[in-house]
Order: C-alpha cells, then sequence, then structure tokens
C-alpha cells in the first residue's frame, strides 16, 4: 500500500498501462483490511472511493433506477412529529413528573435516544435535498428538526456530510474518519472501545471542528435559531426538561441501537468491502438508514424508495456481506479482537483524484476482455499485501523480543 504523501507519479506507476478501473463491476477494493496488533494504522487504498463509478456501472445496466430519484415529503410530516413528541416529553418532565428521576433517564435513553437518532437521519434526508421540493425547504426542515437537540448541529451536519460523500475515506478531508490520537488512545482494548462508542457522538462533532473551518452563513444562522429556540424551550419545560433533552441526545448519539449504523456503514468486516448496509428491522422506524450501499450509490433516491434499488439490481448487491443486527455490530466492534477504531480504509486525495480522473468504468461488452488484466492486477496487490504482513510479523516479533 502506498504511504500517505504518494503522489501523482506514484499513482501513475502502480496503475501503469490501465486505462479501466479494474475493480468492475462491483468496484470491492484489492486491499486487506487493517488487522489491530499487526497493522498500526488504517489501511491504505490506491482507488478513488467505489461509489461514484458503482453507479455508472448499474446505471449502464439499469437505467430505470434514475426514475426514483427525488423527494418525500412525508419526512417532513415525520419530522415535525418527532419534534413534537420529543419536546412534549421534555415538558412532561421537565413540569409534570418532576421527581421521575431515574424513569426520566431510562426514557432518555429508550424514547429520547430514539427520536434523537432519528432526527440526525432526518439531518441526513435534508442534506440531500430529499424532504422538500427546493434547496430552502429542505433547509428548514433541518432548523425544525434541531430543535429538541438543543445544539445547533442541522446545517453543520449538511456540509460535513456532504464532504464524507465527494471524499470518502481521503485521509485529512473525510470528516467521518476517525483521527490520529483516536486511533492510538483507544486501540484495541474492549473497556476503552467501549467508552469511545458511549461518546461518539461528542467525537463525530469533534472531527468537524478539528478542521478549523469558519462557520458558513448557514451554520449561523442555525446557531441563532437554536439559541432562540433553546430560550423558548427553557422556559416552557424548565431546567428539568432541558436536562431530559441533553441527555436524550448524549445517550442516543452514544451505545445506542439507532447509532449504530456510524459503525455498520463504514468499519471493515471483510476485504476489499469499505461500505455495508444493514437490512434488519430497525430500518422501519430509523427510515432506511441501514441501506448504505444503495445510499451512497444513489444519493439523489429518497429513504422511502432505496429498498428498490436493491430489488432492481440485485446482482450488484445480494453478493455484498451485511449486518442484521445493530446490537450485534456494537458488540462484535467491542470485543472482537479483529476490529479497532483504526479499521477503515484510507486513501490520500492524489490516489483519490488520479483513479477518479483517468481509470474509466468499462462496460459489460468490454469484462472478458479486460478479466486477464484484472487478475494479474489482483495478483500483484495480493504479493504487495503479503509482503506487508509479512513485515508486520516481524516487527511483532522483534518487539516482543
Amino acid at each position: 500500500m502506498p504511504p500517505r504523501d504518494a503522489h501523482e507519479t506514484d499513482m501513475q506507476q502502480v496503475h501503469r498501462d490501465e486505462e479501466y478501473d479494474l475493480r468492475f463491476p462491483n468496484y470491492l477494493g484489492f486491499w486487506q483490511r487493517s488487522t489491530p496488533g499487526l497493522d498500526e494504522a488504517p489501511r491504505f487504498d490506491i482507488h478513488d472511493e467505489p461509489h461514484l463509478k458503482r453507479k455508472r456501472q448499474i446505471l449502464l445496466d439499469h437505467p430505470e433506477i434514475e426514475e426514483l430519484y427525488g423527494f418525500d415529503t412525508n419526512t417532513v410530516w415525520i419530522t415535525l412529529a418527532t419534534v413534537c413528541a420529543q419536546v412534549g416529553l421534555a415538558y412532561l418532565f421537565g413540569r409534570v413528573l418532576t421527581d421521575w428521576n431515574w424513569t426520566m433517564v431510562l426514557v432518555a435513553y429508550v424514547v429520547g435516544g430514539s427520536f434523537s437518532t432519528q432526527i440526525g437521519i432526518i439531518f441526513h434526508e435534508f442534506t440531500h435535498n430529499l424532504c422538500a421540493a427546493t434547496s430552502l425547504q429542505n433547509r428548514w426542515v433541518g432548523n425544525v428538526a434541531n430543535i429538541p437537540l438543543v445544539v445547533p448541529l442541522a446545517q453543520s451536519f449538511r456540509r460535513y456530510h456532504l464532504e464524507h460523500h465527494t471524499y470518502q475515506g481521503v485521509y485529512g478531508y473525510d470528516p467521518d474518519l476517525p483521527l490520529e490520537w483516536e486511533i492510538r488512545l483507544i486501540g484495541n482494548d474492549p473497556l476503552k472501545k467501549f467508552f469511545w462508542l458511549i461518546i461518539y457522538g461528542v467525537m463525530y462533532i469533534g472531527r468537524g471542528l478539528a478542521q478549523q473551518k469558519q462557520l458558513s452563513r448557514w451554520e449561523l444562522y442555525n446557531w441563532a435559531w437554536t439559541i432562540g429556540c433553546d430560550v423558548l424551550l427553557y422556559q416552557v419545560c424548565g431546567p428539568r426538561g432541558m436536562l431530559y433533552l441533553v441527555l436524550s441526545v448524549l445517550l442516543g448519539f452514544g451505545l445506542h441501537p439507532g447509532a449504530a449504523h456510524f459503525i455498520q456503514e463504514h468499519y471493515t468486516f471483510r476485504d476489499g468491502q469499505e461500505t455495508y448496509s444493514y437490512y434488519g428491522s430497525g430500518n422501519f422506524f430509523w427510515l432506511n438508514i441501514g441501506y448504505h450501499n444503495e445510499h451512497h450509490d444513489f444519493p439523489l433516491v429518497p429513504w422511502t424508495k432505496l429498498p428498490e434499488i436493491k430489488r432492481l439490481a440485485p446482482e450488484y448487491y445480494d453478493h455484498l456481506e451485511y449486518h442484521t443486527s445493530w446490537c450485534a455490530v456494537l458488540y462484535m466492534f467491542v470485543m472482537s479482537s479483529l476490529l479497532a477504531p483504526q479499521s477503515r480504509v484510507v486513501r490520500t486525495l492524489d490516489a483519490h483524484r488520479y483513479s477518479r480522473k483517468n481509470l474509466k468504468v468499462p462496460d459489460s461488452s468490454q469484462f472478458a476482455e479486460l478479466a486477464p488484466a484484472k487478475a494479474e492486477f489482483a495478483a500483484r496487490m495480493k504479493k504487495a499485501a503479503d509482503l506487508a504482513l509479512q513485515k508486520a510479523h516481524a516487527r511483532k516479533v522483534s518487539a516482543a523480543e
């Protein structure tokens, strides 16, 4: 795998004599996942993120998927219902059940946490303009959804999530990637991983702040709107009501099934696959957020139609690894020695740009002709990976001595 400072000349050497992206047709990588204990960092890839090319490949066979593009205003009504329910619970615990302390904490985790994570998924929908006809309308869906979260997250989420789509896995550009100090500090210790998941929502915000970007105009609007709403909420629900809302956010975006998709989506559970879907019952409440491969391939399709993508193009999805339990995802991440914050695939900006610009998507008529080149390239990458693994073993033995 290339070093972090690999430049375009390095990519030209790695991809010598290549005209097409040899990951076709499904755009699974040729890399082996990072192994905690042997590897010290995420696995570096030499290609661009896979989804734009997967989309082009799929549309060559299934152009009808473009008919699913659009928005679904049902999300607006779900937003209003969720906000009203969560504010109603804040009023209940803030003004009525004022001595139900542990009940409030339990409800904040089970109900409030679920509502908070659902609001995060509504952010996801408005970010891609999937809730209403115009960008302005979608922005305000996000602002309204932000009310029970008490901190201004909607517009910042939009900004950084779109960067995640543009630069998926690009080192230093994808705000979804763990920071280097997180990887070093947490390591592969189950207890540290457990507590890391508890504060994962806070870390997600911190990664955006670490980029030290100036607040955008809409982020400033979001701050002003949230401060005004918080003042009103405090007057209506009181300090206990505000405490309920804060607990709902902290517990919901921590060790909660509704937040497990943060681990499910891009932490590597198999070699070569960097995005994973979840096909379990949680999709019913959490707006099909589990259909993550489908979403990254077609971000212009609203949540209500994501299952239709898989139905229309099963040959591109049925063979991919997927999850069926978010609780199992959390358990595996904490307890498995093969999973840690380093369990991601990353790429340099030059590798991303070179592969995106120079390696084309073949059509199905070219697959047979390109098959020998793909096999040769896969063998070359496996040889390099095996050599890297041998060196890692040698370093571990040497360190033990």
